[in-house]
């Protein structure tokens, strides 16, 4: 009932927020856990040698809860454009296994606790990083450059700066070639990455939208 109640808590975050993995998914993720980590106990408890000692390890069913999760995490996250989505989803899943872990195995007040906490950074530090991400947009850009320059010196230096690439096109001309780009990040990130690129004797030109 506990992990029932702790799992939902967070779930319920999740639903409101439109994810995919809403209050059932984490409800029934935080009670799974929180069974195979009392059978875990459970079963290895059945027996005992001479001197009191359990004949099975008591973790060997609640260990795989962490690499197993892994698989519902991994289906939470998604590609699209190049950017990496539902990641929050999959940690959320992730540590709400945990918490389940937890109430298995007795630990009732970190699980309490952890719930807390993540409610707390599901929904308090949300408002912080809308204000972080308003900073961000998309800019497209056009760099031209000479017939031997190779796209991944302007790589190193657009992530080195910060930004994220969200697609590229390449142009053959006959004298030189161009890069046509579309990436993510902030007004200050863009005039460092256009200043570097103009120092360079091989970038012909560069514009900036």
């Amino acid at each position: 009932m506990l992990a029932t109640v702790l799992g939902g808590a967070i779930g319920l975050e999740r639903e409101i927020a439109g994810k995919p993995a809403g209050l059932r998914t984490n409800i029934l993720i935080c009670v799974g856990a929180a069974l195979f980590t009392h059978l875990s106990i459970h079963i290895a408890e059945i027996g005992f040698t001479p001197d009191g000692r359990p004949y099975g390890d008591t973790t060997r069913i609640a260990a795989q809860i962490v690499s197993g999760i892994g698989f519902l995490g991994a289906g939470a996250i998604l590609h699209a454009h190049g950017a990496v989505l539902g990641l929050t989803t999959a940690a959320t899943i992730w540590v709400v296994a945990a918490v389940g872990a937890a109430v298995g195995a007795g630990a009732y007040v970190e699980g309490v606790g952890t719930s807390l906490l993540i409610i707390l950074v599901l929904v308090g530090l949300r408002p912080v990083e809308r204000k972080l991400l308003l900073r961000r947009r998309k800019f497209s850009a056009s760099v031209r450059v000479q017939r031997d320059f190779r796209f991944d010196t302007i790589d190193d230096i657009l992530r080195g700066n910060g930004l994220h690439i969200i697609s590229r096109r390449t142009f053959e001309h006959e004298s030189d070639r161009s890069f046509e780009l579309e990436m993510i990040g902030t007004s200050k990130q863009i005039d460092t990455v256009v200043d570097d690129l103009r120092r360079r004797p091989d970038v012909i030109s560069i514009s900036v939208d």
